[in-house]
C-alpha cells in the first residue's frame, strides 16, 4: 500500500546535510505542486562541488546557494528536468560560478503539443534553458571526490534524468519519485507509459534511498517504487471501471475516482486521468472521440491486447 511521508522541515535558505558529501538547500517557493519548495543539492567536499537543480529564478535562493558554496569551485550544474521550479536558476548560477550546465537537453515534451495545449505547456516548461553539455543515459559526471551517473527517467517530462551517486546508496530522483506525493504525469509534457517504464528501471537499480526534488528523502526506495507502480495500476483499473460504468468524460471520471479532492487540484487530476487514457488508447483498450484530450469523449473497447503493466 502506498504511504506518503509529508514530514519535512524545509529550513529555507539553509544548507542541511542529508547524506555523505550532500547538502540540501530548499527554495522558498512552496505550493500545491512544489510542497515546501524546490530542493537544490550540493554534492562534493569543500574543494569542489556539483549543484543539482538550481531551482527557480529567485535572487534569494541564488544568494543562499552562493553563501553555502563559499570558496568552493562549482565544477558542474546538473538539471533533472526543465520545469520552471527546477532549471531557471541555472543560468544565473552559471554566470556567477563559471560552471557548465548539464542536462538531457532543452525542454522536451513527451509528444508534440496540440494548439489547444500550447498555453498549458508554456506555463510549466522552461523553454529558455539550453544546457552547455547534453547528457545521454549512462553518462558519468566526475568531480573531485564524487561521480554521478545520469539515469534516463522520462515520464514526468520527456527529458527527465535522475542522478545516481557513486557508492550505490543514493539517487537524486528529481520529480520522478518523491516521498510526499505521487509525481504529476501531465500530457503533453509527460507520458504514463514512459513513467511506468522508468519506475521499473529504478526498481531494478541498487540504490536504497532517493533525494527528491521536493520534500524529504525516500527511504526503502525499492518498496516505495513498487507501491507507486501498484498505485498507478490501481488508478488505471479505476478509470477503466468508470468507463465500463458509462462515464464518458474526464470530468466525470475525476469526480468519481478522486473522492474528496481539493477543487484546486481538479485540473491536475484531470491531466493525470488524460495520461492514463492516452496510454489506454495507444494500447487499443479505449477509444477517444475525436482524439485523446481533456474535452474528448471516451469509451472502452474489447480487450484485444494484454495490458503492458500486468
Amino acid at each position: 500500500m502506498l504511504q506518503h511521508d509529508r514530514a519535512f522541515e524545509p529550513q529555507w535558505g539553509a544548507a542541511v546535510p542529508v547524506a555523505p558529501r550532500v547538502r540540501r538547500i530548499t527554495a522558498e517557493n512552496p505550493g500545491p505542486f512544489t510542497f515546501q519548495g524546490t530542493n537544490t543539492y550540493l554534492v562534493g567536499d569543500a574543494g569542489a562541488l556539483a549543484v543539482i537543480d538550481p531551482g527557480p529564478d529567485d535572487p534569494r535562493h541564488l544568494a543562499a546557494l552562493l553563501s553555502a558554496i563559499g570558496g568552493a569551485r562549482v565544477s558542474h550544474i546538473l538539471v533533472t528536468h526543465t520545469h520552471r521550479d527546477h532549471s531557471p536558476g541555472a543560468a544565473a548560477l552559471a554566470a556567477a560560478t563559471g560552471a557548465p550546465m548539464l542536462a538531457a537537453g532543452p525542454h522536451r515534451p513527451a509528444r508534440p503539443p496540440r494548439p489547444d495545449e500550447t498555453a498549458r505547456l508554456d506555463a510549466g516548461g522552461d523553454t529558455d534553458f539550453v544546457p552547455d553539455i547534453a547528457l545521454a543515459d549512462g553518462a558519468v559526471v566526475e568531480g573531485e571526490g564524487f561521480a554521478l551517473t545520469a539515469v534516463a527517467t522520462p515520464g514526468h517530462t520527456g527529458n527527465h534524468l535522475a542522478f545516481a551517486l557513486d557508492g550505490g546508496e543514493w539517487l537524486f530522483s528529481g520529480d520522478h519519485v518523491m516521498a510526499w506525493s505521487t509525481s504529476i504525469v501531465a500530457p503533453p509534457d509527460g507520458a504514463m507509459a514512459d513513467y511506468m517504464d522508468s519506475l521499473a528501471r529504478l526498481a531494478a537499480r541498487p540504490e536504497r534511498a532517493y533525494l527528491p526534488g521536493h520534500g524529504g528523502p525516500v527511504r526503502d526506495a525499492p518498496a516505495y517504487v513498487a507501491a507507486l507502480a501498484a498505485h498507478r495500476r490501481g488508478r488505471e483499473q479505476a478509470i477503466r471501471a468508470r468507463l465500463a460504468a458509462g462515464d464518458e468524460t474526464i470530468a466525470a471520471i475525476v469526480q468519481a475516482v478522486y473522492v474528496g479532492l481539493d477543487p484546486a487540484l481538479a485540473p491536475a487530476a484531470g491531466l493525470s486521468v488524460l495520461a492514463h487514457l492516452e496510454d489506454l488508447v495507444a494500447r487499443g483498450l479505449v477509444a477517444a472521440d475525436p482524439l485523446p484530450a481533456l474535452t474528448a469523449q471516451f469509451r472502452p473497447l474489447p480487450r484485444s491486447t494484454p495490458p503492458v503493466y500486468e
